[in-house]
């Protein structure tokens, strides 16, 4: 299995190398739309250096405490994983970068072939996420052979991904809200009109934040369900402890299979789910054969229940944020009647998309016990995420055809290919939000796996609430998520705050700018966003490390169980919550936008921009955010809970 995996990560990773030279060879369109690529490419590229060299300080400071408190061994993984993560968001923003302008260029000819390209690039951020996840672990556990020192690897990526997904949120989200509220709302411009001077920050957000943050952030889910069911299998035997490794090699397999029945169809959402479902299909094949290799059909099952988690999560969560259905047309009829309406119905909406995924994450994991035991839990969460890559690259495709969209309108290359762009785009806002509904509910199961492992490191058979010290631990780890989010959320109003002032400035001071007469300073909104994003990331991630060992080295392994519990809970229910009414907002102002109730530059298209901003920041910021949130405290547990058992004040 060891080498099955590794093999698998080395397939991935060239099938990657080959749709890069794919999208790479097609047409890159006018000088305009180079240009304006170009803009976008050197501003992510831009950014991400300087997050880079943010993060390696943190990655080299816990490196140097890793060594001294555990070993060498511990300190090389954790960097190894910081690396790797870092390597997987890098690659598959480049990629996107070059997939933009061409996907523009190709909407000339048509939906499918703008689709195809999209759909390969994101496709290369997937494959890079699962390969580079399969790779590492398989090399560590051959130079190893213990996957509790391979912990380490999964707490790098956790780091890294928290950085990611949280700067990237609030650069994109800065910018986005930015170019809205003065450019759609107060001068009545429209979206991605070259006009706006935050229209460039814009659309590097969506590279920087749902490509390389959502890289990063499914690289460490998918790292840390593999290594969570490793540890729970290795006291079962070795033929478990190497199995994680095997389902996720399937994985790999049926993602690079189902690219290639990308049918054409007149709506890009449903031939993106014909992938999705294809994919599914030879998944679950190969893991009935993998489960008669080991002569155990449970393992199929629980495995067969994990897809089913991905997949129902994923379309219920289509269906509340998608407006071919009624959630997202009632949010969209509710602006009729101005923002105050409309923000009632996106928060109730989003309240009431959190029902349905927490039920099916509670049936799973009942069905996988029965089936397994813990360890059928923890497999359930690793055949999920063997499915990881396919969230990536839908999420990916989404950024590139928002992308591909934007650099349509400032280059004007005509109404048929602005079309085109819409629907992908649209498309692209809907698999954007299946994915982060997919990652939320990885995270849950993933948990899980990860709490199961932290208790049979530390001895513990239960947690008892009747204590005082636990309780209270139950009640601080609860309340986490919503400080954190407090913070994130903040963080963005911040940074929009100061580009809203920015771009109204550059109206008023720049003599035709309106009137299209003169260029606007987009380098300095880009540079507001990178300031914004790279000054807020910072404390909200620090308090993802700093609770959990608070907790710990002050009560203990039972209190901290009870903490990570209480933040487990409200983590996801948020995390759901705020992605899906988020994304409501965002796809009830794209229904009005299309000529329904009013269209656009109507009071009811008005009031759905405003409702559209305040779901940004909780769908693309904090919300995502959540679910690293959760996972880097238990992992961060589950590294030091030897250290808790050993020495804690209460």
């Amino acid at each position: 299995m060891e080498l099955v995996s590794f093999i698998s990560g080395l397939i991935a990773l060239g099938f990657a190398a080959y749709l890069t030279s794919f999208v790479l060879s097609q047409p890159a369109g006018s000088q305009k739309m180079q240009e304006i690529a170009a803009a976008i490419r050197e501003g992510a590229n831009a950014y991400l250096s300087r997050q880079f060299r943010t993060i390696a300080l943190f990655v080299l400071i816990l490196a140097v405490i890793f060594f001294f408190m555990f070993d060498e061994k511990i300190s090389f993984t954790f960097i190894l994983g910081a690396l790797f993560s870092s390597l997987a968001g890098y690659a598959g923003m480049y990629v996107a970068t070059m997939a933009n302008v061409r996907t523009a260029e190709a909407a000339k000819n048509g939906l499918t072939n703008a689709l195809n390209i999209a759909y390969s690039g994101g496709n290369v951020m997937g494959l890079v996420v699962v390969g580079l996840g399969v790779l590492g672990i398989s090399i560590l556990f051959l130079l190893f052979n213990d996957p509790s020192i391979i912990i380490g690897f999964s707490f790098g990526a956790s780091f890294v991904a928290l950085f990611a997904r949280l700067g990237g949120g609030i650069y994109t989200k800065a910018a986005d809200v930015g170019a809205d509220l003065v450019g759609k709302v107060e001068e009545e411009i429209p979206e991605d009109d070259p006009r706006n001077p935050a229209v460039i920050a814009d659309n590097v957000g969506d590279n920087v934040g749902d490509v390389a943050g959502m890289g990063a952030d499914l690289f460490e889910s998918f790292c840390a369900s593999i290594i969570a069911a490793m540890i729970i299998g290795a006291s079962i035997s070795k033929e478990a402890m190497v199995l994680p490794l095997g389902i996720a090699a399937i994985g790999i397999i049926s993602m690079i299979i189902g690219k290639f029945f990308l049918w054409s169809d007149k709506n890009p959402q449903n031939a993106i789910n014909k992938s999705i479902l294809i994919s599914s299909l030879i998944g679950t094949i190969l893991l009935l054969a993998l489960s008669l290799l080991y002569n155990d059909v449970g393992i199929f099952f629980v495995s067969l229940v994990g897809i089913l988690v991905m997949l129902s999560i994923g379309f219920v969560t289509q269906y509340y944020t998608s407006y071919d259905y009624n959630p997202t047309k009632e949010v969209a009829k509710a602006s009729k009647t101005g923002v105050g309406t409309n923000i009632l119905a996106g928060l109730s909406t989003g309240m009431e998309s959190t029902l349905v995924p927490v039920l099916i994450i509670a049936v799973a994991t009942i069905v996988s016990y029965l089936i397994h035991g813990i360890f059928g839990v923890a497999l359930a969460a690793v055949s999920m995420l063997s499915l990881a890559g396919l969230a990536v690259a839908i999420d990916s495709c989404g950024a590139i055809s928002d992308n591909a969209g934007g650099i349509a309108q400032m280059s004007n290359p005509g109404p048929r290919v602005r079309k085109v762009t819409d629907s992908l785009d649209a498309a692209g806002n809907s698999a954007a939000a299946i994915a982060k509904g997919a990652a939320i509910g990885s995270a849950a199961l993933t948990v899980l796996a990860l709490f199961s492992a932290y208790f049979q490191v530390t001895g513990l058979s239960s947690i008892d609430i009747s204590k005082p010290f636990v309780l209270s631990a139950l009640f601080i780890g609860a309340v986490i998520p919503f400080l954190f989010s407090s913070m994130a959320i903040k963080a963005v109003q911040r940074a929009a705050y100061r580009m809203v002032e920015e771009v109204r400035r550059q109206f008023k001071e720049i003599p035709g700018l309106l009137k299209g007469k003169s260029k606007p300073d987009y380098a300095r909104c880009v540079d507001i966003s990178t300031q914004g994003a790279l000054k807020e990331m910072i404390l909200p991630s620090l308090v993802a490390v700093i609770a959990p060992l608070l907790v710990g080295f002050l009560f203990g392994v039972e209190a901290l169980g009870g903490f990570l519990a209480g933040a487990t809970v409200t983590g996801v229910l948020l995390a759901i919550f705020m992605t899906s009414g988020g994304a409501t907002w965002d796809n009830a102002k794209k229904y009005i936008e299309e000529g329904n109730f009013g269209g656009k530059g109507s009071d009811t298209h008005k009031a759905a921009v405003v409702g559209d901003t305040v779901g940004d920041p909780l769908k693309d910021t904090a919300g995502p955010s959540l679910n690293i949130l959760i996972k880097i405290m238990t992992t961060i547990s589950l590294l030091f809970a030897s250290i808790f058992l050993a020495y804690h004040i209460f």
